[in-house]
């Protein structure tokens, strides 16, 4: 018996399986690039319309190093409600920076004062900010920076982020420390969305008071035209860039230019930390996908709203067999300049006949948009007309679905056999009862 249950419990697990690998990814299309890559993972994303451009090892698990601090920032930024708030900085947590290996920023010249949430979100974003984070952590975690980080996994869950796990605020080693370019996507997307974030990530000098005399610099020289140099490019927007010997160079990236703005995430790019001097190549590679991105790729309307896609039959209804499907927007995407109208195939998902009465612009089913034979989007398809259902042939539909239904013939079965086995019984009776009045 139990192995039986096993046998089921087996074919339902591949069953399951089978049936999530299937599903079509929204926007996982990779077109070609001819950028030379240094990264062992890669991923470009179309900020405006969410889709991706180009991927490579997107899901693979890394090390996230300091790209860990936009999950700080979340978390800091939700947890005030004034950022003008007064935080004190204490020797205890600059010494635990210290204790742990890690450099300050600049954070530890405040120790016996206080500095504002925003002077602290600066302070933790722009250089390495491991004192600032430090702080973050001891003043939202009442002093437990386990209870800081316990708040961040519960954020990165909330986000949909299926393969992150944070063990520090920091971005410190730890091999059950790590994320994916698609989680990290989705973390700085959401982050994006908070105060002062695009505004702090874009800037590369700041000054907590007025009469400080050394500022906080960033160390993404994307952004950087004083200190950036050949690194420097000038339509970069942010975001936040970092580095151990596990983690290689990473970076999250944003660029805008002429109406278009991406992310591209690198990460596991090269790096030596015995070394004084590397070559900074996610900031080299995301300057050139960008520019790739900007020069190639362009919006295209695919299809209106209003454009039909397909015919879908429909049962039930007055004077009509069939009905229109248009989407139900504007199917707006990215592709290549040079695309061609064969490239791209919108191919209903279902084609089974809907039943009467039907409104416009209710959801009939969906639909795969495919690129070269590439699934990269789906949409939903709408009837572009109100149709009414007939009575009659509703009732008639009705009984012959009645009459033709399994349960329907199985009773009927029944039926006969048990008539047959009344009348076969009842002869026998009769017959047993005309025997006893022969014998009498």
């Amino acid at each position: 018996m139990n192995k039986i249950v096993r046998f089921f419990v087996v074919i339902l697990s591949l069953t399951l399986v089978f049936a999530l690998t299937a599903v079509v990814p929204a926007s996982a299309l990779t077109f070609d690039c001819d950028v030379e890559q240094y990264s062992d993972t890669l991923l470009m994303v179309n900020l405006d319309t969410g889709m991706e451009v180009y991927a490579k090892e997107a899901d693979a698990k890394r090390y996230p190093a300091a790209l860990t601090k936009v999950m700080t920032y979340i978390i800091a930024a939700e947890h005030f409600d004034d950022f003008d708030t007064k935080i004190p900085i204490k020797q205890s947590c600059i010494d635990s920076v210290i204790n742990q290996g890690m450099s300050c920023s600049g954070v530890d010249w405040y120790v016996g004062e206080t500095l504002t949430v925003e002077n602290l979100l600066y302070a933790m974003m722009l250089p390495a900010g491991h004192d600032a984070a430090m702080v973050f952590a001891d003043y939202i975690g009442e002093g437990n920076v386990k209870a800081f980080v316990d708040m961040m996994n519960a954020k990165a869950e909330e986000l949909g982020c299926t393969d992150t796990h944070f063990t520090n605020p920091f971005g410190t080693h730890d091999d059950n420390h790590y994320t994916t370019a698609r989680d990290l996507y989705k973390i700085t997307k959401y982050a994006m969305g908070l105060p002062l974030f695009s505004k702090i990530c874009g800037t590369s000098t700041y000054y907590a008071r007025e009469d400080d005399d050394v500022p906080f610099f960033t160390t993404n020289w994307m952004i950087d035209p004083g200190r950036g140099g050949e690194y420097y490019y000038v339509y970069a927007t942010g975001v936040k860039n970092g580095s151990t010997q596990q983690a290689g160079r990473c970076l999250i990236a944003n660029a805008v230019y002429d109406g278009y703005a991406y992310m591209c995430i690198c990460l596991h790019a090269p790096y030596d930390e015995s070394k004084e001097e590397n070559e900074q190549y996610c900031m080299i590679e995301a300057a050139n996908m960008f520019r790739w991105a900007f020069l190639n790729l362009s919006f295209v309307t695919l299809v209106t709203k209003d454009t039909p896609v397909c015919e879908q039959k429909i049962d039930h209804a007055w004077d009509t067999e069939s009905i229109l499907l248009v989407p139900e927007t504007d199917l707006n995407v990215i592709l290549p300049d040079d695309y061609s109208q064969g490239d791209v195939k919108i191919v209903p998902d279902s084609t089974d006949a809907v039943s009467a009465p039907i409104n416009k612009g209710d959801i009939v089913t969906t639909a795969t948009v495919y690129y070269k034979d590439e699934p990269f989007t789906q949409i939903n398809l709408v009837s572009n007309e109100s149709v009414g259902v007939s009575p009659i042939l509703y009732t008639t539909d009705a009984i012959r679905g009645i009459l033709t239904s399994p349960w329907f013939l199985i009773a009927v079965g029944l039926i006969v056999v048990l008539f047959i086995v009344y009348v076969t019984v009842s002869s026998s009776y009769a017959k047993k009862r005309r025997r006893d009045k022969k014998k009498k």
